[in-house]
């Protein structure tokens, strides 16, 4: 394949994804200009990965991992950050198609004040993940993302409750 085929693929690859990029990347964004730097940085990380990518996953598995992985050591390397920050991104910009209300922007700010691995865990189940793809995603095992994922929605009714 010809570098000009290689970047056409490419770029359909990413409109297709845009929206699973921007959600994984607005669960670790503090502002829209951090929102916008993650994005671009996960959009060069796939693209560096892209001639390496062999199909052995669905695309979407693909995309997720390497989106969150992407995510997770931006924020692990902003050591300067609190583990707690309010998200200031207008929820109704961000997804135009979708109407919010009041419930899901309380989730949100809830997800928001989980650790980076939780609020990973949680989109993928959000976005109605198997426990099996999000295993396969994240590197645990399905038993453990079963597990782990009960403790968050129980965190998350605590935090609703209080």
């Amino acid at each position: 394949m010809d570098a000009q085929q290689r970047e056409k693929e490419f770029m359909a690859l990413v409109e297709s994804y845009k929206r699973v990029i921007y959600k994984v990347c607005y669960m670790y964004a503090t502002d829209a200009d951090h929102l916008n730097d993650l994005y671009q940085e996960v959009v060069i990380n796939l693209w560096k990965a892209f001639p390496h990518f062999r199909g052995e996953s669905k695309v979407s598995t693909w995309v997720y991992k390497i989106g969150l992985n992407t995510c997770v050591s931006f924020f692990r390397k902003s050591k300067g950050r609190p583990e707690v920050v309010p998200i200031t991104v207008d929820l109704e910009n961000l997804a135009s198609e979708e109407s919010h209300t009041a419930q899901i922007r309380e989730l949100y700010g809830m997800i928001n004040r989980l650790n980076s691995m939780e609020r990973a865990l949680i989109l993928l189940w959000l976005e109605e993940k198997s426990y099996q793809e999000i295993a396969e995603i994240t590197g645990f095992s399905r038993n453990n993302v079963a597990v782990k994922l009960m403790r968050i929605k129980e965190k998350l009714k605590t935090m609703s409750n209080s």
